[in-house]
């Protein structure tokens, strides 16, 4: 199997962080330990958890942190709209980034039932 670094839902999940920093960047000072700080956890958390997943000697194991990564991925896309409902982004951002969440939760759910597979 290849390693984790090698796994397309992984890369574009690194994609989705950085995209989620610069968005943040914009966002009012106050919000530094609220909304923007969670959105940033929550971006960060996608990758590594695929990354804890891929690392763990059993599919169950993997499964486990591949869930955790799909929870994040949910709870950004919430934060998102919050944003938008905010006015801290606009209606082409939240389309871009929803898009951007959602092929990457396809993505993380192909490598979901592939691991169910193993169990």
């Amino acid at each position: 199997m290849k390693s984790y670094i090698d796994l397309d839902v992984w890369k574009n999940s690194r994609r989705l962080v950085k995209k989620i920093y610069l968005v943040t960047m914009a966002f009012p000072k106050e919000e530094i330990y609220g909304l923007t700080g969670q959105m940033r956890r929550s971006s960060v958390s996608i990758p590594s958890n695929i990354a804890e997943g891929h690392g763990r000697k059993h599919a169950k194991e993997s499964l486990h942190f591949f869930y955790f990564g799909r929870g994040s991925l949910y709870e950004l896309e919430t934060q998102t709209f919050v944003s938008f409902d905010l006015e801290y982004i606009n209606q082409e951002k939240l389309t871009e980034l929803s898009n951007d969440i959602t092929e990457c939760k396809k993505m993380l759910n192909g490598l979901i039932r592939y691991y169910e597979t193993l169990i």
